[in-house]
């Protein structure tokens, strides 16, 4: 029981928040505030720094585009559309070599263990599986450890934090790629319950942005034409367009990849980049074309007719993709059950992620053990289950039996320890890739294949193995597993209603993977088109348009959706496209940050020199002071990377002069300041001047960008982070109201915007976070006994 000076806090606190914003109390800032931005990259912690999407403009920079001939824009415009046609070659063919492997490495394991189990020889069949599926996910998690931690995971948040500015360290390096690659065909052969399609999505980004590192001196690509790239704008867009290309690659759902980058990932989008995103995904559709052909006669071995995910439905029993306007309250019930069972399966994927985090701290072995846990869990599951099911005799509808008592040859059923002429329905779920399982529950026409207690067991191993299967550090996604584990709550939930329903399991199953997907990833233009281009069906438009809808809304009332909590789960700093209450209560001089580090025009390099070292901020205000001014001016904002450009040149004056324009164009060069690929980066350290040299002085002017964003020192936190998200900015520049005092205030970055710094400085605004409409148990109580109150009254 309460007591009276809780609920008289309690009651305060309330009113504080009924309170009109003009009467509240005045804010108090802390005097401290903790915060940092330090996120988890893989399962490293590291620093996070932002993006310079800004357009620098400058004398040198002018210099650069007064000089640039028409070839050179014909040649620009020529080389992204060439890149372009690039990337979906190289994702079109890295897809395929996922698929192919895959394929090729569990269908031998699956063939095996099916070997042994018509001979009777159980307990070798289980050894076998399980030491197989053992030593691929050791071989996927220890490359990951040990090479690259940044390929672990499905990849997804950390493209979609890079689009929103965010530079995580080694995401999209070629050593990435090559473990995403390698990592993801071994975990998902090894019967873990993950899929290759998020993987996939980050490969395709990686491929991208190793074309835009804009060469390379380590390897010799140093081609004066690759320059052109050398910027965080260039790299932003052949990221987005590479994103693209991996769902098109992962679902050979071209149109689908475009919108899912639109929709899911990119945080800033024009009309350019979807002509370029589209031809580089329709490259990928004729590049998977062309090696299906090839792979049509058996020439991949048991990569055929049923590879890169393909659930053609609507070339078999067209008369059971029907539907009528009486089944609507079916479709909405499916709707709200898988926002509910997606909504459950988001909380329960993070409380699972934070504890094996703790685990994956201890260090490699803590990881490889996590893994080997997991891996023999799941093959226990997988080969355990399918005991308790009955066999079945082979259904009569479809194709014939084949002479080796194995039904329906191309839907791969097994028998497992069946006789001839039976099946296993369970074991034709658990012992195929999740494609080949998929595959068999969106088949239409096969309403009398699975038993009910088939489906029930399925749903609710595949949903608990989805759940324990992602933490491991290994290349792993959740797009495959959701699908899965919603097709067979479709099913479950068509023989269930039974008579009462008239819509064919198959395509209730493939409602259940709508509604499913809606709940936990929140998607729904994208995700419907993909749907739509998986089975290859318009008619089943309406219906799953309508179920995403209904799924998402309902699921967005309990938390969000997977991608942004894993964001939050690793520390990634990213902006919201929409402002809390209490940042409309503030102004952008109340989160400024000091003291503010500034240079004069011309500055003595030792105050460079000692300011670089002695803090770490990446920009600095330039202002004119007598006798380059009558009065303090703001003339611009200079760059970390480029003062370190400038020191390394040692391009100095013996006296504090501006140098003529002719000074600057004889000793600098616009590709000079171009921002280096990933690797090792510049930094103070690897300066080394002498005493006389420090007190020398170098002109700012030529290098320091004269047109940067600003906003005064009044204007809404809520407005500022519109204007900052929206242009893609790292700084923003705060300027005073008045004119009499220094004429800069701040910098805000991206830091300055999040909710952990405002709220530190600002405690009192706590209780005004952004209320979502969440079924919470103190608001569930507080409405509850509203009600009864308002009952009460009424009698």
């Amino acid at each position: 029981m309460a007591s009276p000076v809780e609920d008289l806090r309690m009651e305060e606190e309330e009113e504080e928040e009924q309170r009109p914003p003009l009467t509240r109390a005045l804010l108090h800032r802390s005097a401290t505030n903790n915060t940092s931005q330090v996120a988890m990259v893989g399962s490293n912690p590291c620093p996070i720094e932002s993006l310079d999407y800004e357009m620098i403009e400058n004398d040198l920079f002018d210099q650069n585009w007064r000089t640039r001939s028409k070839a050179d824009q014909v040649r620009y415009v020529v080389l992204k559309w060439t890149f372009c046609f690039a990337i979906g070659i190289l994702t079109g063919i890295v897809g395929f070599v996922i698929n192919l492997a895959v394929e090729n490495v569990a269908g031998i394991k699956y063939e095996a263990v099916s070997a042994l189990m018509a001979s009777s020889s159980y307990w070798t069949a289980f050894w076998v599986f399980t030491g197989s599926n053992l030593a691929l996910l050791l071989f996927a998690t220890s490359i990951t450890a040990f090479v690259s931690p940044a390929a672990g995971g499905s990849g997804i948040p950390e493209v979609k934090a890079y689009l929103n500015g965010v530079d995580a360290p080694n995401i999209f390096s070629l050593r990435t790629l090559a473990v995403k690659v390698a990592g993801n065909v071994a975990a998902v052969s090894s019967s873990l319950h993950v899929g290759k399609a998020g993987p996939m999505v980050h490969t395709g980004a990686c491929i991208a942005a190793i074309f835009g590192q804009g060469g390379s001196r380590k390897y010799g690509l140093t081609c004066r034409w690759l320059r052109y790239f050398k910027n965080d704008r260039d790299r932003r867009d052949l990221v987005t367009i590479g994103a693209g290309a991996g769902v098109a690659a992962a679902f050979r759902a071209p149109v689908g990849g475009v919108l899912f980058a639109l929709e899911s990932l990119s945080s800033w989008w024009r009309s350019a980049l979807i002509w370029r995103s589209f031809f580089t995904t329709a490259v990928v559709a004729v590049v998977l074309r062309l090696f299906i052909e090839l792979c049509g006669k058996g020439r991949c071995g048991m990569f055929g007719q049923g590879g890169l995910i393909m659930y053609d439905v609507s070339t078999m029993f067209d008369n059971l993709m029907t539907y009528h306007l009486k089944d609507i309250p079916i479709v909405i019930l499916i709707g709200v059950t898988g926002a509910l069972l997606g909504g459950l399966y988001n909380f329960l994927m993070i409380k699972v992620l934070r504890v094996y985090t703790k685990i994956n701290e201890g260090g490699r072995v803590h990881k490889l053990l996590l893994a080997a846990v997991v891996s023999i869990i799941t093959s226990c599951c997988v080969f355990g289950l399918p005991w308790l099911a009955p066999c079945r005799p082979c259904p009569r509808t479809g194709p014939r039996a084949s002479p080796d008592g194995t039904c329906h040859a191309l839907n791969r059923f097994r028998r497992f320890h069946c006789p001839q002429g039976h099946y296993n329905d369970l074991a034709s779920l658990f012992l195929n890739i999740n494609d080949d399982a998929i595959r068999n529950l969106y088949t239409t026409g096969t309403n009398d294949v699975y038993h009910p207690g088939t489906m029930v067991a399925f749903f609710v191993a595949s949903y608990a193995l989805g759940v324990l299967s992602y933490g491991v550090v290994a290349p792993s996604g959740l797009f495959v597993p959701i699908i899965l584990t919603g097709a067979t709550y479709g099913r479950l939930v068509a023989m269930l209603l039974g008579a009462r329903s008239g819509l064919d399991h198959g395509l209730v199953a493939i409602l259940g993977s709508a509604s499913f997907l809606g709940g936990t990833l929140r998607m729904t233009v994208s995700v419907c088109v993909i749907i739509l281009e998986l089975t290859n069906n318009l008619l089943l438009l309406p219906l799953v348009m309508l179920v995403l809808l209904i799924s998402k809304t309902v699921a967005d009332s309990f938390n969000s959706s997977i991608y942004d909590l894993i964001l939050s789960h690793k520390g990634l700093p990213h902006l919201d496209g929409h402002a809390e209450p209490y940042m409309r209560q503030l102004t952008v001089g109340d989160v400024v940050a000091g003291p503010l580090r500034s240079f004069a025009g011309v500055e003595k390099v030792g105050n460079v020199v000692h300011t670089l070292r002695t803090t770490g901020h990446h920009a600095f205000p330039v202002v004119d002071e007598p006798p380059f001014s009558p009065v303090p001016v703001l003339y611009g904002l200079v760059l970390r990377a480029h003062l370190l450009v400038l020191l390394k040149k040692r391009e100095f004056l013996a006296r504090p002069e501006r140098c003529p324009k002719e000074y600057v164009e004889g000793r600098f060069q616009a590709e000079d300041f171009d921002k280096r690929g990933s690797g090792k980066q510049d930094t103070i350290d690897d300066v080394q001047l002498s005493p006389e040299e420090m007190e020398m002085y170098v002109d700012l002017h030529p290098f320091t960008n004269t047109s940067p964003y600003t906003v005064v020192e009044t204007m809404s936190l809520a407005k500022a982070l519109v204007l900052f998200r929206e242009v893609g900015l790292r700084h923003l520049l705060v300027v005073p109201k008045a004119c009499d005092r220094s004429p800069v205030v701040g910098i805000l970055t991206r830091h300055d915007f999040m909710p952990e710094h405002i709220l530190g400085l600002h405690p009192v605004l706590l209780g005004s976070r952004w209320k979502r409409l969440r079924w919470q148990k103190g608001a569930v109580a507080k409405h509850f006994r509203s009600l009864l109150m308002w009952i009460a009254n009424s009698g």
